[in-house]
């Protein structure tokens, strides 16, 4: 099961506080979660009480195989956290040997067939009937 931390909004209209929670990606924004691992309040005038966060629970749960979204990874690198870069992917050089290069075949045009009509076809009326 694929597993995101991501915000929870709450609160008033025009006063909007957040959670930070895990959820799985699949469920919306403000439906069901796992466990909520802190707040966010943006209107707060203190910057201290404006974040709290379980960085030990976020680091638990990023170990595990969360995604953090883009901004629960800068609140946790804001709470002092560290918030693991995904290793990019070496590439592996193939074993076989490639082929050399050759120009591909070019097409020659089939001589288009001719029409033989029969000369009896040509004197039998158009709507006559054939006889036997």
């Amino acid at each position: 099961m694929a597993v995101t931390l991501r915000l929870k909004r709450f609160g008033k209209l025009n006063h909007p506080t957040f959670r930070v929670v895990v959820t799985d990606p699949r469920f919306p924004r403000d439906g069901r979660i796992i466990e909520a691992i802190g707040y966010y309040l943006p209107l707060m005038p203190r910057a201290q009480e404006q974040l709290k966060l379980d960085v030990e629970r976020a680091h638990y749960w990023m170990s595990v195989g969360a995604k953090p979204s883009d901004t629960v990874a800068s609140m946790i690198k804001r709470a002092g956290g560290k918030v693991p870069t995904p290793k990019k992917r070496e590439r592996k050089k193939s074993k076989a040997k490639p082929k050399a290069w050759a120009p591909p075949p070019k097409k020659v045009p089939r001589p288009k067939k001719k029409k033989v009509e029969n000369a009896d076809d040509k004197n039998k009326a158009p709507g006559a009937a054939k006889k036997k």
